[in-house]
This record gives structure tokens, C-alpha cells and sequence, in this order.
């Protein structure tokens, strides 16, 4: 019973970690000149491995929570923001090199910051916030889209449109959601 109770609380401390590895990903991102002899790749890979450990908390957070019975009105508002925390330094710092178009990236953070909110207000009107199907394979384009823009690889931009898509599709997903439980 002892370790249930402990076990509560990693995946608030895995959200946490996220926040945290999205600083550092965006600090390598756009810190590329403070480090004189450095090849500018090798700040890519960093930030690109740093991302990587990112996502996978994000990945074992929800698991655990799920799983383990670890649920908790802080971690159904943290996680989200920590997942935000993580894309927003991604693509800030792509901006910063010039490596993204500024509408998808502005289209991806508006639907993120509105659902973002939505999601909190659903919360305190105590209505279930599961992530759809759509939320999660908008996430995961997002995230390879993300690692191939990091990365510099061809068809990044590509997968960055496809992101687009998906991220816009599944925002109706979760206001469509709203819109019925409030008529319900």
C-alpha cells in the first residue's frame, strides 16, 4: 500500500521533468554561439535528445497515471501544460532558426492555448478530459515533426503541415466534446 501512495506522484514529477527538459532543449536551441569550437550540429543533437526523453515522460506519465490509478486534478492540468511547455520551446527555438513557417507554428500554439483552456474549464466543471484518438496522433506527428525540424531532415516541413492538420482537426475533437456535454 506504501508504494501506491508514492507512486502517485511520479506522474506530476514526470510532467514536472518536462517542464524542465523544455528549457534546456530551447537553451540549446538558440544558445548555439556560447559555446566558442562547438559545431552548431551537435547543439541539434542535444536538443533533439533532450526532446526525445521529453516525450517519453510523456508517454510513461499517462501510462502510470492510467495503470496505476494515479490520477489527479493536478496532473489533469499539469500534463497538458507541460506538453505545451515542450512544444511551444520547440518551436520557438525553430523560429529562432529559421527552420519552421511562422503559421503553421502560429496555427499549432492558438488551437494548443485555446484547447489548453478549454480543457482546464472542463476540468473545473468536472467533465472528463481523456485525450481523443485524434489528440494523440496530432501529438505524435507533432512530436516527429518536431524532431525532424530539430534535426534538419528533408520532408520536416511536410510533416510539419500534416501536424497542422491534425493538431486543427482534433481541437474540434475536444470542442465538439464541450459543446455536447454542455447540452447534455
Amino acid at each position: 500500500m506504501r508504494w501506491e501512495k508514492k507512486l502517485k506522484h511520479i506522474p506530476n514529477l514526470l510532467a514536472f521533468s518536462r517542464v524542465f527538459l523544455a528549457l534546456l532543449m530551447y537553451f540549446f536551441l538558440v544558445n548555439r554561439n556560447l559555446f566558442s569550437g562547438i559545431d552548431s550540429s551537435w547543439f541539434d543533437y542535444f536538443a533533439v535528445l533532450l526532446f526525445v526523453v521529453a516525450s517519453i515522460t510523456d508517454f510513461f506519465d499517462g501510462f502510470i497515471a492510467r495503470n496505476f490509478n494515479a490520477i489527479s486534478k493536478l496532473g489533469e492540468i499539469l500534463d497538458p501544460l507541460a506538453d505545451k511547455m515542450l512544444v511551444l520551446g520547440a518551436f520557438l527555438g525553430l523560429l529562432f532558426l529559421h527552420r519552421a513557417n511562422a503559421w503553421a507554428i502560429y496555427l499549432i500554439l492558438l488551437r494548443e492555448f485555446f484547447i489548453t483552456g478549454l480543457r482546464i474549464a472542463m476540468v473545473e466543471e468536472g467533465m472528463c478530459v481523456k485525450a481523443s484518438f485524434a489528440g494523440k496522433i496530432k501529438t505524435v506527428f507533432q512530436m516527429i515533426a518536431i524532431g525532424f525540424l530539430i534535426m534538419n531532415w528533408p520532408f520536416a516541413n511536410l510533416l510539419l503541415w500534416i501536424a497542422v492538420i491534425l493538431t486543427l482537426y482534433s481541437g474540434m475533437d475536444y470542442v465538439l466534446a464541450y459543446i455536447k456535454n454542455q447540452n447534455d
